[in-house]
């Protein structure tokens, strides 16, 4: 009996144009390339085809980046969710005295240009309010960058108890010049669920109410998956039995 190997590979619908631009512009250089030898005889054929092979893993790259990797979330209302791919940067406490109304624990993701760029809902939430602020475009692997850099605020509320106030800011970088949300304001959106992205590098960051009734489960250094890898774990109470359940 043979085995069938199934790979899914789907591309975003937030990458268009790019996806159209960027792939044709590279397909025309590598013809233009491919008529060189006839235009310069004396040009090597190992020239043409190391040319070609640079093209070919741009535009390689370059559909890899808006790539849409199919997941399935954890369906548990006690965790808060990544809501990008990529490595944890820092994790601190802040005042976030506007939406949140207090001190908040921030975690920030940094995403390279290798990470899927897809963002996520950390858990069921309903869409209170977006802000967009524009802005520089500074590195993105530095915290500082998402005081200057231009930026994209989603507050939220958990639709399951306890009903929190959350904050998903993205945030463009260096080499981003695009952020994409997909939603509007009083949506709703279960864990996991797909809200926008950030083209061509950027950043994600994630506030909560600090308090004693969550861990974390994640350090600065961890590679993270968006709607995949649990950050926050809440720790109920049972009204039964008193019990905190973990």
């Amino acid at each position: 009996m043979g085995i069938i190997f199934v790979v899914r590979f789907a591309l975003t619908k937030y990458g268009w144009p790019q996806m159209i631009i960027f792939p044709a512009i590279m397909l025309a250089a590598m013809i233009i390339v491919a008529h060189l030898s006839l235009l310069v005889p004396r040009l090597s054929i190992w020239v043409i085809i190391s040319i070609e092979a640079g093209f070919a893993a741009i535009l390689i790259w370059i559909l890899s980046f808006f790539r849409d990797p199919y997941r399935i979330s954890p369906v548990d209302e006690r965790l808060l969710l990544a809501p990008a791919d990529g490595r944890i940067t820092d994790i601190e406490t802040v005042e976030e005295n506007g939406f949140i109304g207090g001190p908040a624990l921030k975690i920030g993701i940094f995403l390279s240009i290798f990470d899927a760029h897809i963002n996520r809902a950390p858990c069921s939430v309903t869409v209170e309010k977006i802000t967009y602020r524009p802005g520089k475009y500074k590195n993105a692997a530095r915290a500082c960058s998402a005081k200057v850099n231009e930026s994209n605020e989603l507050d939220l509320c958990r639709t399951e108890y306890p009903k929190d106030r959350l904050i998903v800011r993205q945030i463009s970088g260096a080499i981003a010049r695009r952020i994409v949300c997909g939603v509007r304001e009083g949506q709703k959106l279960s864990g996991g669920e797909k809200f926008g992205m950030i083209k061509f590098g950027s950043r994600t960051e994630l506030y909560f109410a600090a308090s004693g009734n969550m861990k974390v489960l994640v350090r600065v250094g961890d590679k993270v998956k968006a709607g995949l890898t649990p950050l926050v774990k809440y720790e109920m109470q049972d009204t039964n039995n008193g019990k905190v359940q973990n």
